[in-house]
């Protein structure tokens, strides 16, 4: 079952992607009107949900004192590939493996030498586990680069992070709070009660710093809090003026 990613989670892989080591929460944080506790207990999610599998160092064999790095193209049988694959890279020298959904050439094998009898041999002991080597290259160069669909969108709006449709056709909107927000300092039922909100929106949880709040009907609202409406029969500008200053994208007033 695959984990669903709103704005902040493709944002937050965004930046580790491009470059995990220099890059803190807050860092994450700054514009995205989250605080860096829920970024921290996203990139937490993220890890126990499989989304995040690790943090590796990226590593330029060649200038790691002239060390050969080859790719060995495979062909496995079909029901085998998990198995060898595990197989592959338990042998000496190999940092990569790489499953795919193919009838031939289905196992990629990244492997690094200090000289081209150590790929003998590495290619040998492959060999050696019933997997046909392909083709061999030696590879050159390597770039890595994050992915772009997870980059911001600076055309979109900024605050609204993600909308689902359920079942019934209902939206449920996802929306971080701004500084200057109409509703900050009130709770939904406040909120209703002086006409920020439709008395139809139901406010279903507020993530702070981390953490999952409810219920939220007498809550109050604070800048950054990460919020989840039901707009029921409300339309959509109507709810989100509440949570939203005039203008999202300009500093908070002193």
């Amino acid at each position: 079952m695959t984990h669903h990613l709103d704005e902040i989670d493709r944002q937050i892989i965004h930046a580790l992607m491009s470059d995990a080591r220099n890059t803190s929460a807050p860092m994450i944080a700054d514009g995205m009107n989250v605080s860096a506790g829920t970024i921290r207990n996203r990139i937490e999610r993220l890890e126990e949900a499989g989304v995040i599998r690790g943090y590796t160092a990226i590593v330029d064999f060649e200038q790691a004192g002239g060390r050969l790095t080859s790719v060995f193209m495979c062909t496995v049988p079909a029901d085998e590939r998990e198995r060898l694959a595990l197989a592959a890279r338990s042998i000496p020298g190999v940092i990569n493996v790489r499953v795919l959904m193919a009838g031939r050439r289905d196992l990629q094998v990244v492997a690094v030498g200090e000289e081209t009898s150590d790929l003998r041999e590495i290619a040998r002991a492959i060999s050696g586990l019933d997997i046909r080597i392909e083709d061999e290259e030696l590879l050159q160069t390597e770039l890595h680069t994050p992915y772009s669909g997870f980059r911001s969108d600076e055309a979109r709006d900024p605050v609204v992070t993600d909308t689902v449709t359920l079942a019934d056709g209902t939206a449920v909107v996802e929306v971080c709070v701004t500084d200057d927000a109409p509703i900050v300092g009130h709770s939904p039922s406040e909120a209703r009660d002086e006409g920020m909100l439709s008395t139809d929106v139901v406010v279903t949880s507020i993530e702070r710093d981390g953490s999952i709040i409810h219920p939220v009907d007498d809550t109050a609202i604070r800048p950054n809090d990460v919020v989840t409406v039901l707009p029921k029969e409300a339309s959509d500008e109507d709810v989100l003026g509440a949570f939203l200053a005039d203008d999202p994208t300009a500093p908070p007033t002193s």
